[in-house]
């Protein structure tokens, strides 16, 4: 963070690295409000932290809302990470990903929001592989590498 960062608004953020039992990751596509169907980006379920929840909270509320999913077992916070994005003015994200587990299957779309229903153009899970393949753009960079170690169980003693 720079000391313009500093005046920005905060938005604490929980995103989920949500897998199945083989493996897989869920990842949602959206794009910016701005930006014309199909030219935004895959990244892991998650947003906003509301006021008086813990990111553990958050991740849980938003794996129901995002997902549908009811059964999933939470694990530890792995990633931290900051970022601006213009919503529609720049906002300082501070991100935590947090592992979590379900025994799959397709996602609901019952519990989107209006926004999430005009921004989210797709919702699906990836394997490994086929995420470090893809020539489409996936948030956070580089995440298809940082996977395997989480697939397998092993997570950082702290935050990375």
């Amino acid at each position: 963070m720079n000391a313009s960062d500093a005046l920005l608004p905060e938005r604490p953020t929980t995103r989920v690295l949500l897998f199945d039992p083989v493996g897989r990751i869920l990842l949602m596509k959206g794009r910016l409000p701005n930006a014309p169907p199909g030219a935004g980006a895959w990244f892991p379920v998650g947003g906003g932290v509301e006021p008086g929840e813990t990111h553990l909270e958050a991740a849980a509320r938003e794996i129901r809302e995002e997902t549908g999913v009811t059964a999933f077992e939470l694990g530890p916070i792995v990633w931290t990470r900051e970022g601006v994005l213009n919503i529609p003015q720049p906002t300082l994200f501070k991100e935590v990903y947090v592992v979590a587990r379900c025994a799959g299957g397709d996602p609901d779309r019952g519990g989107w929001q209006e926004a999430e229903r005009e921004f989210i153009d797709d919702i699906r899970w990836w394997t490994q592989p086929d995420l470090a393949a893809t020539a489409e753009r996936v948030f956070p960079p580089g995440l298809a590498h940082r996977l395997p170690p989480l697939i397998a169980g092993r997570y950082p003693p702290e935050p990375l």
